[in-house]
């Protein structure tokens, strides 16, 4: 619902309307989506798609800089050599690109519309996958798979922002039931913010649940936090795990595997992922900081989990070094040891944090002509749209688990092999 205003308020906020408002609103926008034009050019020809007839191949939607389609692709390693020798292998580029073809998965298509990020993504997956940069809206047809991976945008639902019901990004995921219901892949991950849960009093998340399910889906859903798997971050997350209705399986979200619990191990800390940069952390966000920016505590102690790491250089967390901020009022902090001995978390530390391996190579794009932040930003950007790989890795692995033993082992044809 639009109100004659510019900026942030041009749409009125969710709390606002009632349920059935917010249906009403959705079933307009879905169907403005569905009738959107669609470029009727061909941008791929069956040539181009490299496909391998004894695996899950995977089409990635919305795909970044890669951190899920990375950790599903760990995943489907876990199940052929264990976990153990990949994470030694993991370690290393040159390792891993040694053992990387003996996955489960293998990636097809790849698809977003955010340049410097497939420029992140070409650098650091196969040459064989189509990398196409194209508005997804205007894709007209989707390559078969087995898989379809994608964490659809979120500004739309994000707690932290305006919490826009008919904000156009929120409709986005309707071309992920487009790509399903011409792809008609086996499952699917999707992954969204926690507020996608919330807005409009539960509607939009049941709206985009049901729509799934239309698409001949069983589908699963879990609010997880990534800490509870190995990722030193606090960061809570919705997935969306889709079945095919034809198929007998009923997937089951991994149990935490850290944590305060006798069983668990313990919660990885700043100090264990990032402790080793503390002198030499590379490029990192200079500049002042808002007054929203310090209205909050933005600092973890090492021996804690960082703060969610966002899509902004200006937004990144601090760095744990020093002392911690002050509470002087409501909604003010300081820093009791002067801004110059504090500074945000570089972009080495949010890869890490975000368990990307060292060797993962950003691109920003490499335009001189501007700033060194602007530059910057591009990479907090991808590295902070991105899910942790390590957590993508344990959602996949129960599907990785399933197709090693229904389908790998019995050497079935999965997909008609491409030339």
């Amino acid at each position: 619902m639009k109100i004659n205003q510019r900026g942030r308020g041009k749409f009125k906020p969710a709390p606002e309307y009632s349920i059935e408002d917010v249906r009403k609103i959705l079933m307009e926008k879905i169907n403005e989506e569905l009738n959107m034009s669609i470029d009727e050019t061909m941008d791929y020809c069956e040539e181009d798609l490299h496909y391998d007839s004894v695996k899950f191949n995977i089409v990635s939607l919305f795909c970044g800089a890669g951190g899920l389609d990375l950790g599903v692709e760990l995943a489907g390693l876990d199940v052929i050599l264990g976990k153990e020798e990949v994470d030694k292998a993991f370690s290393s580029k040159e390792t891993y690109e040694s053992i990387r073809e003996q996955s489960v998965f293998h990636h097809v298509y790849a698809n977003d519309i955010f340049k410097e990020a497939l420029e992140t993504y070409r650098n650091n997956f196969p040459e064989h996958i189509f990398v196409h940069h194209k508005d997804i809206r205007k894709v007209k047809k989707f390559p078969k798979s087995n898989l379809v991976l994608g964490g659809f945008p979120c500004p739309g639902f994000s707690e932290a922002g305006p919490r826009l019901v008919d904000d156009p990004r929120n409709f986005l995921y309707i071309h992920f039931i487009r790509c399903l219901m011409q792809s008609q892949p086996e499952f699917f991950i999707a992954e969204n913010v926690k507020g996608m849960l919330t807005l409009g009093k539960g509607e939009v998340f049941s709206q985009i649940k049901q729509d799934f399910e239309a698409a001949g889906y069983k589908v699963y859903h879990q609010l997880v936090d990534a800490r509870d798997y190995g990722v030193p971050q606090i960061r809570e997350r919705v997935f969306l795990v889709g079945v095919r209705e034809d198929i007998d399986f009923e997937y089951e979200f991994p149990l935490p595997t850290h944590g305060e619990g006798i069983f668990l191990k313990p919660y990885v800390t700043l100090r264990e992922a990032i402790g080793d940069l503390e002198n030499d952390p590379g490029p990192y966000y200079q500049g002042s900081y808002s007054s929203i920016y310090m209205s909050r505590n933005r600092k973890k102690s090492w021996d804690e989990q960082s703060f969610t790491i966002q899509a902004s250089g200006r937004q990144a967390p601090l760095h744990p070094s020093g002392a911690p901020m002050q509470k002087i009022d409501k909604d003010k902090w300081i820093f009791p040891n002067g801004e110059e001995d504090n500074r945000r978390l570089s972009v080495k530390e949010v890869a890490r944090i975000q368990t990307f391996p060292d060797w993962y190579e950003f691109s920003d794009g490499g335009n001189l002509k501007v700033s060194q932040n602007s530059r910057l930003d591009k990479l907090y950007k991808q590295i902070g749209n991105a899910v942790p790989v390590q957590l993508a890795r344990a959602i996949a692995r129960p599907l990785a688990e399933w197709v090693h033993e229904n389908k790998i082992k019995k050497g079935e044809e999965l997909i008609e092999a491409k030339a």
